[in-house]
């Protein structure tokens, strides 16, 4: 694959998303960051805080890391907004070359400790803005990268998929991005397109900072060896450019793991992999039914 220039990052108005975003810029992109926040206010932390963050900033951010940063305010549940992107990227780029499927509805009591059915049903809204508006931009970047002969679709993933964690609509989801990379893989298998699945590890950002202390005793552990979000940017680069990325489309990657084989650290830093501890992804069946 060509250098990438042109990359869309999706719900990077904070959080991982916006440091992903960073991390591509870092490589000198275009990055387009989408998000809902114009103006700090609707976003809030488990503590009930508001959180920083918006569109602006992130793209300001990827300008600042060396990159072009653009803002596009998008909501992903609206099918019409999401065609509406991809058609401003290609009008102005003519092209797409990494997509990072990262946006996600993120329910305030997605870390309480109940069972699913105390929390407030809204929560299983993270299988339409978090799985099916990946696959629905994904449909729109493979459109593009197909005929273009290169590009790489990736999807922001954990342990989740293997493990309980955080209740089972946030575990479908997860396991639900996996089996896009698997499937969609086979699809776009010889057009020169990549794609894979990153379980990210436990990350640096705002919500975990608040995270870590509203629930000091199940996190204090994990922030300490916690990836800054620039490092999934940087693997997914390396997953784009890399020769060895072409073998590993279509699978389910830890960060941690896959970043040594590519030759990425975090900071200076190699960052631990949760595999004994949380799981390990499915490995892909080589059958295909139609």
């Amino acid at each position: 694959m060509t250098e990438p220039k042109i990359a869309l990052v999706t719900g990077a108005s904070r959080g991982a998303g916006a440091g992903i975003a960073r991390g591509l810029g870092e490589k000198g992109m275009t990055v387009y960051v989408t998000g809902r926040t114009a103006a700090p206010g609707d976003a809030k932390g488990w503590d009930g805080s508001v959180l920083p963050g918006t569109v602006s900033e992130t793209a300001d951010a990827v300008t600042k890391a060396g990159g072009k940063g653009i803002p596009v305010m998008c909501d992903h549940a609206d099918d019409m907004q999401v065609e509406q992107l991809f058609r401003q990227i290609e009008e102005e780029q003519g092209r797409l070359d990494i997509l990072v499927n990262n946006a996600a509805f993120i329910h305030h009591q997605l870390i309480e400790k109940k069972p699913f059915w105390e929390k407030e049903i809204a929560a299983v809204n993270i299988l339409d803005v978090g799985l099916r508006s990946a696959y629905v931009a994904s449909w729109h970047a493979a459109g593009m990268m197909v005929k273009q002969g290169s590009g790489m679709i990736a999807f922001g993933s954990s342990f989740g998929a293997s493990c309980y964690m955080h209740g089972p609509a946030y575990g479908a989801q997860k396991a639900g991005l996996d089996k896009f990379a698997h499937d969609m893989e086979f699809d776009l298998r010889d057009t020169g397109v990549r794609i894979a699945s990153i379980w990210m590890g436990p990350l640096i950002t705002e919500r975990s900072k608040i995270a870590a202390e509203t629930n000091p005793e199940q996190y204090e552990g994990f922030i300490e060896t916690a990836e800054n979000p620039e490092f999934t940017g940087h693997i997914v680069h390396a997953l784009a450019t890399n020769p060895k990325g072409a073998a590993l489309s279509g699978r389910t990657l830890i960060a941690a793991e896959v970043a040594k084989d590519l030759g990425v650290d975090d900071r200076g830093n190699d960052r631990p992999s949760y595999r004994e501890m949380l799981g390990s992804p499915n490995e892909p069946n080589p059958a295909a039914v139609y």
